[in-house]
């Protein structure tokens, strides 16, 4: 998935059809091991046709997101509401972490977290820049909070998408059950990128001196782009299927731009490489585990129903996701938890949403995200990063699995 518009070290690599980027040769790579697993008979073509119809929902929806979100941005509604965000913190440096916390949060709740790695991150830098402040802060809080935020909707994460099926909770009563769990993930969140991060860079920083108001440049495609935002929100709410919610707010996008815009409107919106990468990577985890990998997560994961199960499932979650990836992690765990076993699956779900922090591949948001803070110029301490990180996913990973076990509807 990538963006497009401003600013230009966002999409270092738009312009330039004729050279791949690595990671669109991992995503071609994955199908074609994918496609190679169904000819040569690893993967039964019945398993196979069964796994690509279950996914078609959540390509159209990955899809339609990502063009409406992308156009968005191009829009300006993401500069406007970082130039508000600082603008509303007057200069306190304090404040505008708390601003920042909510505003990642907020975008990954809403539009799901690889919208906050792709199109927050530059904003967040550039905002940084513009502050005169140090943008390691700024851009620690978009990486941790689009994965610890993802929990409470469905939409706010791929994992979600696929637990809810299993589960048969529609939004409201997904939120109902998963809101006390994902304050819980943010506030830990919060009190460690304050604690590393922000506290020891506010020296010289507060106060700031506030941008002026961002100016769109174009008012109508601004509201525009608000509106279908707005609609894609509260058709979720109500139970909209999320890719018809989804394909209707981009549908009114794509159309505003036709009409005022149309030059912004180019095949590279539709993010071939994410749909491709989830293809193949479901053809290829449903492959290793018919092959062995459904037995060792299922004596890892055990069958217990009770806390310890759910808290079992949650740390070999987030232990697999960050060796291999949330995605594969999520799949496989969910494949040896048995169907009506609710919370223990949901306790896998948050081990695969807030414990891939560790490592640079764990989630493929924090895989774009690390890619565009280099392309920004942005240098991340690894060794700091991975340490920080790890410290979170465990301590976050076990007290959202707990809140999960005493929340409502527990």
């Amino acid at each position: 998935m990538e963006t497009v518009g401003e600013p230009p070290s966002a999409a270092p690599d738009r312009s330039r059809w004729g050279r791949l980027h690595v990671l669109d040769w991992i995503a071609l790579g994955l199908a074609v091991v994918g496609v190679l697993c169904v000819l040569t008979g690893l993967l039964p073509r019945a398993d196979a046709e069964a796994t690509v119809r279950r996914i078609v929902p959540i390509l159209i929806f990955l899809g339609t997101v990502v063009v409406l979100a992308e156009l968005t941005a191009v829009a300006g509604v993401f500069d406007a509401l970082a130039a508000r965000v600082a603008i509303t913190a007057r200069g306190s440096y304090r404040a505008l972490f708390w601003l920042c916390v909510g505003f990642a949060s907020v975008t990954t709740i809403a539009l799901n977290l690889d919208t906050t790695a792709v199109l927050l991150t530059p904003v967040m830098i550039a905002l940084a820049r513009k502050l005169g402040v140090p943008p390691t802060p700024l851009a620690m809080t978009t990486v941790w909070l689009a994965n610890t935020a993802s929990l409470l909707l469905p939409v706010s994460n791929l994992t979600n998408i696929l637990a809810s099926d299993r589960v048969g909770l529609d939004p409201v009563p997904w939120a109902a059950r998963m809101w006390w769990p994902q304050l819980v993930a943010i506030v830990i969140t919060m009190v460690l990128l304050w604690w590393w991060y922000w506290r020891p860079a506010r020296a010289g920083a507060d106060p700031f001196v506030p941008p002026p108001p961002h100016v769109p440049p174009d008012r109508l495609l601004y509201r525009t782009a608000l509106v279908a935002c707005l609609l894609f929100v509260a058709g979720i709410l109500v139970g909209v299927e999320i890719g018809v919610a989804s394909g209707v707010a981009a549908a009114i996008l794509v159309a505003g731009f036709a009409v005022r815009a149309r030059g912004s409107l180019r095949l590279a919106l539709v993010p071939w490489r994410l749909l491709v990468f989830v293809v193949g990577l479901f053809l290829v985890v449903q492959t290793i585990g018919r092959h062995g990998l459904d037995t060792v997560m299922g004596t890892l994961i055990g069958g217990d129903t009770g806390a310890a199960g759910a808290l079992r499932a949650g740390g070999v979650g987030a232990l697999f996701a960050n060796v291999v990836n949330n995605l594969p992690a999520y799949l496989a765990g969910e494949a040896v938890i048995a169907t009506g076993n609710h919370t223990q699956l949901l306790a896998l779900l948050v081990g695969t949403n807030v414990g891939p922090l560790a490592t640079p591949w764990a989630s493929l948001a924090t895989l774009i995200w690390y890619e565009r803070c280099r392309a920004a110029g942005v240098a991340v301490p690894l060794g700091r990063f991975v340490a920080t990180s790890a410290a979170l996913a465990v301590l976050a990973t076990t007290a959202t699995v707990a809140a999960l076990l005493v929340g409502p509807g527990s």
